[in-house]
């Protein structure tokens, strides 16, 4: 078994010696230079519990062409904490071969078990009273290719559900939301959103690359998975003749319109019930799963808030580690200090220091002694007198 993992490193345990040696799958790899022209290895190295960021400052003529991205890579270095986070710094680095490696190390996947939750999809699928809609999806999911992909494909390259599996996970999970979702607006039709659910994403089984790594690959860098998508419906409609036109037209307006609005890749607005629902029920999952996995894999070393996340375009909080410190807050508020011994003068708090003339109160913080930031504030608050 591989040992650490990327989310082991950087853990403040005593006698955790900081010179690691491991194996990861280099995500990207750039040649960068520093302020003195000379070049740096700056890699992202991952396993199946999240990234790492790495660099080797020196000697990277003698490593630079030993391995590309996507290469398996064994690592020696120092682990430290750069900017409240892990940083590997590498001091020799070797390309590994796929015989050393188990794939199930190094990528991310679904906790569920894929042939289970293909079981479920297929249950949903057959529950289905509308025969026309039935039958696509039938048709759909009966295609072995269509069917080995969709049990593996991730649902995104990195934003939700970026795991194998993860498609398929991600799509039943909108399935439960779905059907009492329907139940609670009697104008919805239940079998017409179900069927936008299982296709709304199923492009995404040509668009993206899972084999080594998270990638688009050529049709999905050229249509994206909502065109490849509609190609998908097409083809397996030509099997099935009677199929309304009417029904058709609905079916494909759903794949387009689930982003939901034009700026997100939409080319269509959601036109009716099933269509609004599919785009709300699909961005409430996919959020809910980006906020589990943002707070599960950040490499925070302190505080309550993970880094920022631009797909949530906010920070997020560490429920559990803000309650933890709120209770220990309030365990030493009901446990004060003894008081002094008598005799012993209890000291009163140090009133703040006085403003300089002319010159306003401080900010209510206080930069850490030394750093450029503080010296400048200084400066500024105390300009020093001309003689």
């Amino acid at each position: 078994m591989k040992a650490p993992y990327a989310n082991e490193l950087g853990r403040n345990e005593p006698g955790r010696n900081p010179i690691v040696t491991a194996s990861f799958l280099v995500h990207s790899k750039e040649i960068r230079q520093k302020k003195n022209g000379d070049e740096y290895l700056s890699l992202t190295l991952g396993d199946r519990t999240g990234e790492l960021d790495a660099k080797m400052w020196d000697n990277i003529s003698e490593v630079r062409d030993r391995f590309e991205r996507d290469d398996f890579v064994k690592v020696k270095g120092l682990v430290q904490i750069f900017h409240n986070r892990p940083q590997l710094t590498i001091h020799n680095i070797w390309r590994m071969d796929d015989g050393e490696i188990d794939y199930a190390d190094y990528f991310p996947c679904s906790r569920r078990n894929p042939e289970e939750m293909w079981t479920e999809l297929r249950g949903i699928v057959a529950s289905l009273t509308n025969p026309h809609l039935k039958g696509l999806l039938e048709a759909m999911l009966d295609d072995e290719d269509v069917a080995a992909r969709y049990r593996r494909a991730p649902a995104a390259k990195q934003i939700h559900h970026a795991f194998l599996g993860g498609l398929l996970e991600h799509v039943l999970s909108v399935c439960a939301l779905a059907r009492p979702a329907a139940a609670h607006y009697p104008q919805v039709d239940a079998d017409l959103l179900l069927t936008g659910v299982v296709l709304h994403d199923i492009g995404k089984i040509y668009e993206l690359n899972y084999e080594r790594g998270f990638s688009y690959s050529g049709a999905g860098q050229l249509l994206g998975h909502m065109s490849i998508a509609l190609r998908m419906v097409a083809d397996k409609l030509r099997g099935l003749p009677e199929f309304p036109d009417g029904l058709r037209t609905l079916v494909e307006h759903m794949i387009l319109s689930h982003h939901g609005r034009l700026e997100f890749g939409s080319p269509k607005l959601p036109l009716f019930p099933e269509a609004v629902l599919l785009h709300y029920l699909d961005d409430l999952d996919s959020k809910m799963e980006c906020m589990r996995a943002l707070i599960e894999n950040d490499r925070q070393v302190e505080g309550c808030f993970t880094t920022f996340s631009p797909a949530l375009e906010r920070q997020v909080l560490k429920k559990d580690r803000f309650l933890a410190g709120e209770a220990e807050g309030a365990q030493g508020a009901r446990h004060p200090a003894a008081h002094p011994a008598a005799g012993e003068a209890e000291s009163a708090p140090a009133a703040p220091p006085a403003a300089a003339p002319g010159v306003a109160a401080g900010p209510p913080f206080s930069p850490r002694l030394g750093s450029p930031f503080a010296d400048k504030l200084k400066q500024a608050l105390h300009p020093r007198q001309e003689t």
